[in-house]
C-alpha cells in the first residue's frame, strides 16, 4: 500500500515498543511505554513540554504515522502525541505527573502506510535533524533499513563502550575518532563486524578508556584538538600504541560497564594510585538544545567553566563570578526568545524543572539556598556583587536548575 489518511480511535492505537527514541520490551503494554516516557532518564520524551507547546487544541496538520500489524494499528511516529491523547481520555494513567492537556478528540487522523514507507518517513524526519543521537541513528539504519553496520555501531556491539559512556555518543566522536582510518592508527580494525586489535584485551581497554576520558574532560572537542586523537592521549598510551603496531590482529573481548572506565592493572601500576577528585558538572551535565543563540551561549559558558577547572590554581577567586554573570545572560537570552522578562521566564518553568531533578540534586539546591523564591535575586546579585557571585558551589547549583529549565524551553525535540 502507499499512504492513506484514516481516522482511528486513540483507544485502538498501539504505542510502538521499538521506538528508536527509547526501545522497550516488545511485549510491553501501552502503560509500560507511558511509564518509561515519564521516567525519561535520558530526557528524550519531554511530555510536559510537548503538552504545553500544543496549546489549547490538537493540531491536525501533524499526523501520526501508523502501520497495521495484522489488525493492530501501531504508531511508528507520533507516539508522544498519542500518549497525551490516551492520558486525556483515561486509557492510560500519568500517575503523579500533572499535565496541562490540550483538547484532543477521541478519533484522530493518521497517516496509515506500509512499514517500508513508515521507516523511510521516520528516517527523513529524525535521521539528520539532530533529534536522534548517532548510535540511535546507526541502529535504526542497520536494524530496519538493513544498511551495513558502521564502525561506531560495531564498537558498541562488541564492547558496550558507547552506551556505557554516553558522552561518546556524539557526531564528531563517530566521524572523527571512531572511524576506520583513526582506529587503524591506534591499533584497531573492523573485521567481519568484529572489533580486532594488535593490543591485549587489557591494553585495548586502557586505550579506549583513555580516549573516553579525553572526550569527557573536553581535551578533544569540535573546537579543541580536532583531528589530533593520538596527540592528546597519555604518554604511556602513545608508547603502548607505538610498541604494539607490528603485532598480529586478534579479536578483542572487552566489556565496558556504565560509568566504569578504568585502566587495567598493568597500566595503573606505573601511575600514581591517588584518585583525582571529580569536578561537579555545570548544568548537571550536557544539554542538547535547539540551534540558536541560547545553545551557542550555553556552550560558551560550559567552555568557560572547563577553562576555570583547568586553570583555577592561577585564576583569581573572583573568576567564578564571570560564570554567574554568564548564567544571567543565558536566562535573559532564553527569556527573550519567549518574549518574556527574565523573572517571568524563571517563574513559569521553575516548578516543572525542579520536578525532573533527583532527590539528591534537590538537596544540593536546598543546601545552596537555590529556590524558586531566591534564584532570581541570586542571578541579579551575581551581576553586581563579585564577592557573593564567587561562590562556585552555589553557581553550579543555580546552573543545574537552569539546565532543566532550558531542557523544557529550548530542548531538542526527539
Amino acid at each position: 500500500m502507499s499512504q492513506d489518511v484514516q481516522y482511528i480511535s486513540i483507544k485502538n492505537l498501539i504505542l510502538w515498543t521499538e521506538n528508536p527514541r527509547d526501545p522497550i520490551d516488545i511485549y510491553a503494554k501501552d502503560q509500560d511505554v507511558v511509564d518509561r516516557a515519564f521516567d525519561d532518564k535520558s530526557s528524550k520524551w519531554s511530555l510536559a513540554k510537548l503538552a504545553k507547546e500544543m496549546g489549547d487544541y490538537y493540531d491536525f496538520s501533524e499526523l501520526p504515522t501508523v502501520v497495521y500489524h495484522g489488525k493492530k494499528p501501531v504508531v511508528y511516529d507520533g507516539n508522544r502525541r498519542v500518549i497525551l491523547g490516551k492520558i486525556k481520555h483515561g486509557y492510560v494513567t500519568s500517575n503523579d505527573h500533572v499535565l496541562r492537556l490540550p483538547d484532543i478528540p477521541n478519533e484522530i487522523p493518521c497517516n496509515v502506510c506500509s512499514k517500508d514507507i513508515a521507516l523511510k518517513n521516520i528516517l527523513r524526519k529524525h535521521g539528520d535533524s539532530g533529534s536522534w543521537l548517532p548510535l540511535e541513528r546507526d541502529i535504526f539504519l542497520n536494524k530496519y533499513l538493513k544498511e551495513p553496520k558502521s564502525p561506531f555501531l560495531i564498537i558498541e556491539e562488541c564492547t558496550g563502550l558507547i552506551s556505557s559512556q554516553p558522552h561518546l555518543n556524539q557526531r564528531f566522536v563517530k566521524d572523527e575518532i571512531f572511524r576506520e582510518d583513526i582506529l587503524e592508527q591506534i591499533g584497531f580494525e573492523i573485521k567481519s563486524d568484529k572489533l580486532c586489535s594488535v593490543h591485549s584485551d587489557k591494553q585495548a581497554y586502557s586505550i579506549l578508556s583513555d580516549i573516553s576520558n579525553k572526550v569527557e574532560n573536553r581535551k578533544i572537542t569540535t573546537r579543541l584538538n580536532r583531528g589530533k586523537v593520538i596527540d592528546v592521549l597519555e604518554r604511556k598510551t602513545q608508547q603502548l600504541i607505538d610498541q604494539n603496531k607490528e603485532n598480529k590482529l586478534n579479536q578483542s573481548n572487552i566489556t565496558f560497564r556504565r560509568n566504569v572506565v578504568e585502566e587495567p592493572d598493568e597500566i595503573k601500576l606505573r601511575q600514581a594510585k591517588r584518585k583525582q577528585k571529580k569536578e561537579q558538572e555545570l548544568f548537571g551535565g550536557k544539554l542538547y538544545l535547539n540551534i540558536g543563540n541560547v545553545s551557542d551561549l550555553y556552550r560558551d559558558i560550559a567552555d568557560l567553566y572547563q577553562y576555570y577547572i583547568t586553570n583555577k590554581n592561577i585564576l583569581s577567586q573572583s573568576f567564578p563570578s564571570l560564570i554567574r554573570m554568564g548564567l544571567r545572560l543565558l536566562c535573559e537570552t532564553a527569556a527573550k526568545d519567549h518574549k518574556q522578562s527574565l523573572d517571568k521566564f524563571i517563574q513559569v518553568h521553575f516548578s516543572n524543572a525542579k520536578k525532573n531533578l533527583e532527590q539528591d540534586t534537590k538537596t544540593t539546591l536546598a543546601n545552596q539556598n537555590v529556590s524558586e523564591g531566591s534564584i532570581i535575586q541570586l542571578l541579579h546579585t551575581g551581576a553586581h556583587n563579585y564577592q557573593s557571585a564567587s561562590n562556585i558551589d552555589q553557581t553550579i547549583a543555580i546552573s543545574i536548575i537552569i539546565g532543566e529549565i532550558l531542557k523544557l524551553s529550548h530542548g531538542q525535540e526527539i
